[in-house]
């Protein structure tokens, strides 16, 4: 069984779609690494990538042409100074050349060498083919974003191959069902069992140091959007309001970093209202950052990566004033795992299962680590991941003019206002009386998936992408 760890399902990147840009971005660097392992690299001579579905569709308003050309780069997202991305951009558009992988100079035209077809490859919906001339012949390798910024190659006969070089958990989890099984035979919490499959892979200071860079990574992001004004790029001249309603709430108090702001978030009023606004204005702050190509945490994707730290913040500054590291890990393991077991049993790709994977996906994964932190059972978890997710079916991704904007932006905020009443009301059910176990509800976003139009699936030809248009706004 494939291990998936809850790094993979939380990984640091670049905006604004995991799909769209930091995979596209990583399929890059994989093409080249196959170079080099072949010896081919130092022998090409042209350069082209071809785009295909979804990729094609709304790879300009999702910035796939700029990932691929970070990634080629030899740009890493995790790392790069986002201010660096417009410098590097601007330099091959200026020069028509290209510096592969920082280290050969290749002529390249953002005009003639990204090919957009608008055709879909059988396989998935989010194809890209790199091609090289090499002594005058093409060499070409197809690559796949299936969601949250993961990548596989269309070669099937390799799949057995691939799949043995995962390391085995000691507790393989492929679905719900066998998540609490292990938790009673055990008599453990589910972030007790991730926690003990995590560190068949890592130690436990590898553990939290990666924890570690996944939590700052979200507060710096939530902080710098709650910092930044103005409207976001791409044409639609969409005010940020994640300022304007931080502004608002934070009033007079006074911090230098986002630790003190964390403090100085605790001590404002917190009536129903100012809970709503606070949660909404976090939400926003994350995805409104992503949108301007900033770094965030796919969770699972980044089109949906504002609802979890909007969640944990919610219970950190709001529930939990006490809440530590611990909590903060606690949290983030279990929302893993449970991105994990849709990711399995269904998709967190738009591409293929429209909003709900994604929104859908990100808001069960928090409503779940929200119901075992305030204290819910395993049983509950899971019940706070299926209503999450209940809620969601069925919706559609029909970003206007492909920007990861108009309605992604908004629907983190009510992704995260739902997977918070999820938990709530897992924690007052008995898990004896549930109609809708958590497996049957993964089942039928997939087959609600598989009978969505493709229009609705991140392809920007249907719902408020044809009804409203960049003349509109």
């Amino acid at each position: 069984m494939e291990c998936i760890s809850v790094f993979d399902m939380l990984k640091i990147g670049v905006g604004p779609s995991s799909s769209h840009t930091l995979g596209p971005w990583r399929a890059a660097e994989r093409w080249i690494n196959e170079l080099k392992a072949s010896n081919k690299f130092d022998k090409v001579e042209k350069i082209t990538v071809d785009l295909y579905g979804s990729l094609s569709l709304t790879g300009k308003g999702h910035a796939t042409d700029l990932a691929i050309i970070l990634g080629l780069s030899g740009a890493d997202p995790e790392v790069i100074p986002t201010e660096s991305i417009d410098i590097i951009i601007a330099s091959v558009k200026n020069t028509n050349t290209l510096v592969f992988n920082n280290e050969k100079l290749l002529e390249f035209s953002f005009e003639s060498d990204i090919i957009y077809n608008r055709k879909f490859l059988p396989f998935h919906a989010n194809g890209m083919k790199f091609t090289a001339t090499i002594n005058g012949k093409k060499s070409s390798s197809k690559f796949y974003s299936i969601g949250g910024g993961f990548v596989v190659k269309e070669e099937r006969k390799n799949a057995k191959k691939n799949k043995e070089i995962f390391k085995s958990f000691p507790h393989p989890i492929a679905n719900g069902k066998e998540l609490l099984a292990y938790c009673n035979e055990l008599n453990q919490t589910i972030s007790e069992v991730v926690i003990e499959n995590e560190k068949s892979l890592r130690s436990d200071d590898e553990i939290d140091y990666e924890m570690n860079r996944v939590w700052n990574t979200m507060l710096e992001c939530m902080y710098i959007g709650c910092h930044t004004e103005g409207n976001l790029p791409g044409g639609l001249n969409v005010r940020r309001r994640a300022y304007d309603i931080h502004q608002k709430l934070i009033g007079d108090f006074k911090y230098e970093n986002p630790q003190q702001w964390l403090e100085a978030i605790r001590s404002t009023e917190v009536k129903f209202r100012q809970i709503l606004k606070w949660v909404s204005c976090f939400a926003l702050s994350v995805n409104e950052v992503n949108a301007s190509l900033g770094r965030v945490v796919t969770a699972p994707t980044n089109g949906s990566a504002g609802v979890i730290p909007a969640v944990l913040m919610y219970y950190l500054v709001i529930e939990n004033h006490q809440a530590n590291f611990k909590d903060i890990k606690q949290f983030l393991l279990v929302a893993g795992e449970i991105g994990s077991i849709f990711k399995k049993g269904a998709t967190i790709s738009a591409a293929m299962g429209g909003c709900q994977a994604e929104i859908g996906v990100s808001s069960a994964m928090a409503a779940g680590a929200l119901c075992e932190v305030l204290g819910g059972t395993p049983d509950q978890v899971l019940i706070a991941a299926e209503i999450a997710m209940e809620h969601h079916l069925g919706l559609t991704c029909d970003p206007i003019a492909g920007l990861v904007q108009i309605p992604c932006i908004e629907r983190n905020s009510m992704g995260a206002i739902k997977a918070i009443n999820a938990a709530e009301l897992a924690l007052e059910t008995d898990p004896k009386n549930v109609k809708v176990p958590l497996d049957e509800v993964v089942n039928t976003m997939w087959e609600t998936a598989k009978d969505m139009h493709t229009k609705y699936k991140e392809t920007s030809e249907g719902g408020l992408a044809v009804r409203v248009s960049l003349s509109d706004c």
